[in-house]
């Protein structure tokens, strides 16, 4: 059946498509119709929705949630995210199974709250001190809303971490007609818990990788929990080899599973000279772009990202054949995941089309880029903004 529904209408039932039974949140513009969407669900019964008197509180709530058996979400903004990234941290050395919504808007500070933006994309790999990864995927438009927060609660449970899913103020609250029923989603991930009759320690691996079991809910055994660096016990620790173990432990469980938290969406043409690599609000506008440059008689590639961090560096070096000469890159911001792939795609020049003033990228304008920079530094330079857009090689 199809609906006609905003992005945070698809958030909202993305999450209870994963069973989630715990919201807590503040409102802040464009987020606060997830908290709204969830306290009318949860209204009568089937799991609770708080409004928290602060970001901290909401996040802390959400973490205290899941440790007692809860799939839990939070949403905000970017300032909200700010708030979030001590306990965010805390999440990640306690291995919480948390999903995260951040609404981008344009920034920074409060920025623009009714105006869109996307330039929370670094910001959401490296939101805590220590630099430890934890995925995050990116919704173009509300049926990916829908699946990516259906897939964040499965990585969470997967792999015990925080999972970041980022949506822009024109996604959130834009309205488009999406068959949730028609979105394949895979089978929902449950919680992995030790077995009654075996013994328990509540961070307890075999290898670096491995992800520890939650002890059986309602028993009688007793967890700690702690954000200091502590042994398999949660017991604090200064022993050097119990840190690097629980420490490269937070690394590796990420970075080993990386290919298989790849999302991507590859459309491409083997005579393509051209890759257009898009995420996010942008994604839109590429795909339009594509479809009026293979009309006019173009080859040209595009490939779309789901999940942003770990970077899909697989499908990308898939889609740089070697006819590939350039990438055409368009990004609500002022061009930051074109820097963080560069050290993927090498020399191959990156034209970066860039919109951060609030307003989106037409399609026309990316048109207009493949059209006339081919790739040239100096036809590049020599362009004029367009619609608020720049252009870098």
């Amino acid at each position: 059946m199809r609906e006609f529904i905003t992005g945070n209408e698809a958030v909202v039932r993305g999450a209870l498509r994963a069973k989630c039974d715990f919201f807590a949140g503040y409102p802040i513009t464009p987020a606060s119709s997830i908290l709204t969407g969830f306290v009318r669900v949860f209204h009568a019964g089937g799991g609770i929705a708080v409004e928290t008197e602060d970001e901290i509180a909401a996040i802390g709530q959400c973490i205290g949630a899941v440790m007692s058996g809860a799939r839990a979400l939070t949403a905000s903004s970017g300032p909200g995210l700010s708030l979030y990234s001590e306990t965010i941290g805390l999440a990640q050395m306690g291995e919480v199974p948390l999903v995260i919504v951040n609404c981008q808007r344009m920034g920074p500070a409060t920025g623009g709250a009714t105006a869109t933006g996307e330039g929370d994309v670094l910001f959401a790999r490296h939101v805590t001190s220590g630099g430890y990864p934890l995925p995050v995927l990116a919704a173009t438009d509300a049926g990916s809303a829908y699946r990516l927060t259906y897939l964040a609660f499965n990585l969470a449970e997967r792999l015990r971490t925080p999972v970041i899913v980022l949506t822009s103020k024109d996604i959130a609250l834009t309205r488009q007609t999406v068959d949730l029923d028609a979105i394949e989603l895979a089978p929902l991930e449950r919680r992995l818990a030790t077995a009654p009759d075996r013994p328990f320690a509540p961070y307890a691996i075999n290898a670096p990788a491995d992800v520890p079991a939650f002890a059986p809910i309602g028993g009688q055994t007793r967890v700690r929990f702690t954000g200091s660096i502590h042994d398999e016990n949660a017991v604090l620790t200064i022993d050097p080899a119990r840190i690097e173990r629980k420490l490269t432990h937070l690394r590796r469980k990420i970075d080993d599973a990386a290919d298989s938290l790849e999302d991507t969406e590859p459309d491409l043409d083997p005579l393509a000279e051209t890759l257009i690599l898009s995420y996010g609000s942008a994604d839109g506008a590429a795909r339009v772009a594509v479809a009026m440059l293979r009309e006019s008689g173009a080859a040209v590639s595009r490939l779309t990202l789901y999940s942003l961090w770990p970077i899909p560096t697989r499908a990308i070096r898939a889609a740089l054949t070697s006819r590939v000469r350039r990438i055409v890159m368009p990004e609500l911001n002022i061009g930051l995941y074109c820097d963080a792939v560069r050290h993927i795609t090498g020399p191959l020049p990156i034209m970066s089309v860039l919109r951060y003033d609030g307003g989106l990228i037409a399609p026309q304008t990316i048109v207009a880029r493949v059209r006339s920079c081919d790739g040239d530094a100096a036809a590049c330079s020599a362009l004029s903004p367009v619609e608020g857009s720049s252009c870098r090689c």
